[in-house]
């Protein structure tokens, strides 16, 4: 009994270092801001390899270029594994350390960012793919009616994860607004491109092509939009999905 007894006090011990552990804060020990900063520097290299893929795409387009296309589809790869990894990361942080109120939203934030990276670099390979048919054929001069669609949509997509970054509120709500300019720049396009089918039947695919890369354009504003309406969650927890532009601002 006398050499159990060591053994016993040992494993008390132990009981006792568990409990304690289980109710010290983790920002104490600095492990679960550890984890944070690392679920976000995922976040902004996924991000990052986002731009990168959707300015190849358009550049392969305008510049006619084939082996940018490749590229460009070639990330999404590297871009999948990385939302698969964030997620993984996610859910460890979400079980290990239980988060709450402006904790827990910023983690839940950053998984609904990577979410919403990965069908921007989708986007990207669907740009890319449209940009090879049409790198087949003669070029169009209707191409430069995606430069503006291009413009408004990496604007938003780049000040959206700046706003989830900087935790700005304000950018966030600013970012919904631009979200029906380029809704209607997008529409314009369209009909003008509906127009020159009908003055150009031989042009058809080419002309098609086009309007379903503007729409992909539309889609990356789409999930600026939804990242801005997470960092403003996140930041403020104000939910601002589904409001007007005027209420948003």
């Amino acid at each position: 009994m006398r050499r159990a007894l060591p053994a016993r006090r040992v494993v008390e011990e132990e009981q006792q270092e568990l409990i304690f552990d289980m109710l010290t804060p983790k920002h104490i020990l600095g492990t679960f801001d550890e984890a944070l900063a690392s679920l976000r520097n995922n976040v902004l290299m996924m991000s990052s390899l986002t731009e990168r893929s959707l300015d190849r795409a358009m550049k392969g387009l305008f510049d006619r270029d084939d082996d940018i296309c490749a590229h460009a589809i070639a990330d999404d790869e590297e871009i999948d594994q990385l939302e698969i990894q964030i997620d993984k990361d996610g859910v460890a942080i979400l079980l290990r350390f239980q988060p709450v109120a402006s904790d827990l939203r910023r983690v839940v934030a950053a998984m609904k960012l990577s979410s919403n990276l990965e069908r921007m670099a989708d986007q990207a390979t669907t740009i890319a793919r449209r940009a090879r048919k049409l790198n087949q054929h003669p070029p169009l001069p209707e191409v430069e009616l995606m430069k503006p669609l291009y413009e408004q949509a990496m604007s938003m997509f780049k000040d959206s994860v700046d706003a989830f970054v900087r935790e700005d509120v304000d950018l966030g709500r600013a970012i919904v607004p631009r979200d029906e300019k380029l809704d209607e720049l997008n529409r314009l396009a369209s009909r003008k491109l509906i127009d020159r089918m009908a003055q150009d039947p031989g042009q058809l695919r080419g002309y098609l092509n086009l309007i379903f890369i503007g729409r992909c354009l539309e889609r990356v504003g789409d999930h600026a939009t939804n990242i801005a309406e997470d960092a403003v969650y996140a930041a403020a927890a104000e939910d601002i999905r589904h409001q007007t532009a005027a209420a948003a601002v």
